[in-house]
């Protein structure tokens, strides 16, 4: 491609850009990996669900991993990132329920064939969606790999860790509480629900002391559960209800009589110190039916309604009852009273629905053992967490681990791998054929066919397949010594949100020792979460969620990355603005612009200048040690921070000063040597830019120079960084502030600035890059002197004095009144600041960093007043 402008666009334009060279990178296979004698570098995807669409989330996550795989790449690594998509039991389920029910159709009236079939052809009409924007993103997956939690390999793995789990004793089934969602009609894990604080109220209710006339009262926030009392209990210690002990109660309106029991669990300060004991209906209640050998009566059916067993309110929605009993029990005078109260009701992280504690038959993996590695990996930083802090909140959770109900009441997912037998008990077996003869085996009876078996109805966790993921997408549960395995796990990076820290990340390490015998990756960046400008969490509701897609038309794909990773510290959330993806285009038409400005020069064989050797010297130390900070950064997940490193580097450091100190004359041309280099700048400063700006600078890097059809930028080493040296920084931070000085001096007296002026240093000027201040100050010279011209217009750098002299450019008259003004005025400001510190009272009593401050104060002024003097009169000499 020839790199003459002329084929370069005058404005820079996304759309013309971006489809172009993606489809240039994967016809090339750009992204595809396979084992090599490189070093390694693999992300494994989180899996978005397969039908899902993209969101502000996916945006963030997929760029940061973008990023690390492209940097890798350029790292001369061989990268791997491997996407997938998750099959989403109880999403995916609840929509296939929905869209049935618009066509008069019910789950119930389908077999689980027909239902799945529903599912599958719902999956392949809305699933992919999401992949296919990735590539809008400019994500760089190997396509070919592409995995699903269902498909064979994967659906072949978690049946086998299942088999594999429950032969070592450790997943077993049994009625066990569980969180119940009467939405999704399923249980549901701890991490799948979310505690809220909500306004609720307490209710005091009467139990008749049975042969008495007083009642005992008991404070409960759901009286519609009262059909399910067995007992109440009180604590043995409690002074105010020794009347209690032994005796019997009746529950309001129910009229049953229960037993009042005694343990120390209950509250003493809570209510009235009476604890309603509600079995079947409360985790903690379970555990004293448990202990005190109490009927357990399950008031309610799945969806929520009350069941037979209620023997009241029969039908009607859980709510529904709770306000209908407080009217009832208030007019049989059964309710003392009600008042406000706030406590924490847990949701269904999935359908957002309060679930409710519920005894059920599930399948449980027992967690005790299998976390212990898991833990201590981290706790020792052979897994490191990025940023650490997260470390606290992953022991809290490993050291207080339940076990995991791994069951669902649902038909879209893997299924469980247990057949009943016609006897009672059931075999687990990876499929049917292997069921049957287990089951020959263990009932004795040879002729026992697979009609005679029933496999379980439900399904597994969708995490139970999840926590697989950086095994399975390489067979790794079936085939653990393939070499692919070999190649490319421990996986290198992990990118993903805290929301998931238990779901998946812990649990994904979890199976990694367990089924590996090693970790399933070496680092994990923890996202924040992206929030809106006022710092509210988006949410299709709020309608405070922008579509992504949406804001790539308009800003282009690099415009929104960058616009993103500007303002993403690890771990820590986004306020998202707008403003930030027009940041980002501004910059890529800065990069534009800059590209188009130097190859429109013209370049001739001529000796290079003073100021372009200068130049050129001092550019080379900055860029080393911007390489240098930007590696740092990146070892240490700090991309944001690298993004601004090379962000200023290009637009302040290569635009504002080295450019401006390079570019020829109006119609003049460059020599050779300095071209080469500023295009040899350009060409890294593309490549640092890569990986967060992928599609302007593959775009540029091929007009940089001739390229050969299946070169890309994204296979470019980013230079290994030289020593910098320090001092040639420090001088040229040096030459920007005298620079600005001039500048200064130019605005305030309204100088032209075609007009040369003389600089003249005070004591002499020893720095390595004088041409680039006289080009960049518009000087005519810079003259050392002893003493400063009378006429001149003064300003320090450090301990260093400057002076442009005036006596052609200024009215001495107006000066000299300029200057008696402020010598006024600083006078009247020091002789203030002399009346402070002159109080004993002020100097003795006030902190003593405000009596420093007013005395740096006063010798400010001083100096200040001394240098006004001295230049007022040398003006009057004039």
């Amino acid at each position: 491609m020839s790199d003459n402008t002329k084929t370069l666009a005058t404005k820079y334009d996304p759309k013309a850009v971006e489809d172009k060279w993606y489809q240039y990178w994967e016809q090339h296979d750009l992204f595809k990996s396979v084992p090599d004698n490189r070093e390694p570098y693999c992300i494994v995807i989180p899996p978005p669900n397969v039908t899902g669409v993209l969101h502000m989330g996916h945006m963030l996550n997929e760029t940061i991993q973008d990023i690390l795989i492209r940097r890798a790449r350029m790292e001369g690594k061989n990268a791997l990132w491997v996407p997938g998509t998750d099959h989403a039991s109880i999403a995916t389920e609840a929509k296939v329920v929905n869209r049935l029910a618009e066509q008069g159709i019910k789950k119930t009236d389908l077999s689980r064939d027909e239902f799945l079939k529903h599912a599958w052809d719902w999956t392949h009409e809305h699933g992919g969606i999401i992949l296919k924007q990735l590539r809008k993103v400019g994500a760089s997956c190997d396509w070919s790999r592409t995995a699903f939690t269902m498909d064979e390999v994967r659906s072949a793995s978690v049946i086998k860790v299942f088999v594999d789990l429950y032969n070592k004793g450790l997943i077993y089934r049994g009625v066990r509480m569980v969180n119940w969602d009467p939405k999704a009609l399923t249980a549901l894990s701890d991490e799948e629900v979310i505690y809220k604080e909500e306004h609720s109220k307490l209710y005091y209710l009467r139990y008749k002391i049975v042969g008495e006339e007083g009642y005992a009262i008991v404070a409960t926030t759901r009286p519609e559960t009262i059909m399910g009392d067995t007992a109440m209990c009180i604590n043995p210690a409690d002074p105010k209800n020794q009347h209690l002990r032994g005796k019997r109660v009746i529950v309001p309106l129910v009229n049953r009589e229960i037993p009042v029991i005694e343990d120390d669990y209950v509250d003493i300060e809570f209510g009235t110190g009476c604890l309603k004991v509600t079995p079947a209906h409360d985790v903690n209640d379970h555990m004293l039916g448990e202990k005190y050998n109490l009927p357990s009566i399950d008031i309610f059916n799945d969806d929520g309604t009350l069941s037979e067993a209620a023997g009241l309110y029969v039908g009607m929605d859980r709510f529904e009852v709770r306000k209908q009993i407080e009217k009832d029990l208030d007019q049989a005078g059964l309710l003392e009273k009600v008042e406000a109260y706030e406590n924490k009701v847990g949701y269904s992280e999935r359908t957002h629905v309060a679930i409710e504690p519920k005894l059920s038959m599930q399948w449980f993996l027992k967690m005790t053992d299998l976390v212990k590695p898991a833990l201590q990996a981290v706790m020792d930083d052979d897994i490191q967490f990025f940023p650490a802090k997260f470390k606290n909140t992953y022991r809290h959770w490993m050291t207080d681990t339940k076990d995991w109900c791994i069951s669902r009441q649902l038909w879209w997912g893997h299924r469980i791998p247990a057949w009943f037998l016609p006897s009672g008990g059931y075999v687990v077996a990876e499929n049917i054929d292997q069921a049957l003869a287990l089951a020959r085996q263990k009932m004795g009876n040879p002729n026992l066919t697979a009609t005679d078996l029933r496999q379980d109805e439900d399904c597994l966790d969708t995490w139970f397949s999840s926590w697989l993921w950086p095994i399975s997408l390489f067979d790794g549960i079936r085939n653990p010594n393939n070499e692919e395995m070999k190649y490319y796990y421990p996986t290198t990076d992990l990118v993903t949100g805290p929301d998931i820290i238990f779901f998946w990340v812990a649990r994904m390490i979890i199976a990694g020792y367990e089924f590996v015998g090693e970790k399933p990756f070496k680092h994990v960046y923890f996202t924040g979460i992206v929030r809106d400008k006022l710092g509210r969490k988006m949410s299709k509701s709020l309608g405070n969620s922008p579509d992504p897609i949406e804001l790539i038309d308009r800003y282009g794909a690099d415009g929104v990355r960058m616009g993103l990773m500007l303002a993403a510290p690890a771990g820590n959330d986004i306020l998202y603005d707008d403003a930030l993806c027009e940041q980002g285009r501004n910059f890529n038409n800065k990069i534009w612009n800059a590209f188009r400005l130097v190859k429109g020069w013209q370049v001739a064989d001529i000796n290079q200048p003073e100021v372009c050797r200068q130049a050129v010297l001092w550019f080379q130390h900055v860029l080393n040690d911007a390489l240098a900070t930007v590696q740092d950064h990146f070892s240490k997940f700090r991309l944001n921070d690298a993004l601004m490193v090379i962000y200023r580097l290009f637009w302040e450091e290569f635009s504002a000063w080295y450019l401006e100190a390079v570019k020829p004359a109006y119609g003049q041309p460059l020599d050779q040597a300095t071209m080469a280099a500023t295009l040899q700048y350009f060409d890294t400063l593309l490549r640092l830019l890569h990986p967060f700006m992928p599609f302007i600078t593959e775009e540029l890097w091929q007009h940089l120079a001739d390229r050969q059809d299946g070169e890309s930028i994204m296979y470019a080493r980013i230079p290994d960084a030289a020593q910098a040296d320090l001092s040639l920084l420090k001088a040229m931070d040096e030459v920007k502030e005298i620079v600005g000085g001039v500048r200064n001096v130019r605005k305030s007296k309204n100088l032209p600035n075609k007009e040369q002026l003389t600089l003249q240093a005070v004591g002499g000027l020893d720095n390595p890059f004088k041409a680039i201040i006289v080009k960049l100050a518009g000087l005519d010279d810079i003259a050392n002197v002893a003493e400063k011209d009378p006429t001149a217009a003064t300003f320090m750098v450090g301990t260093a004095e400057f002076a442009v002299p005036l006596a052609q450019s200024i009215d001495v008259d107006a000066e000299i009144r300029k200057l008696e003004a402020d010598l006024e005025y600083t006078r009247s400001f020091l002789a203030t600041v002399n009346k402070k510190l002159s109080n004993q009272n002020f100097v003795a009593r006030a902190p003593e960093a405000v009596v420093a401050i007013e005395r740096k104060k006063q010798a400010d002024a001083e100096s200040k007043i001394a240098t006004m003097e001295q230049a007022l009169k040398q003006l009057m000499k004039k």
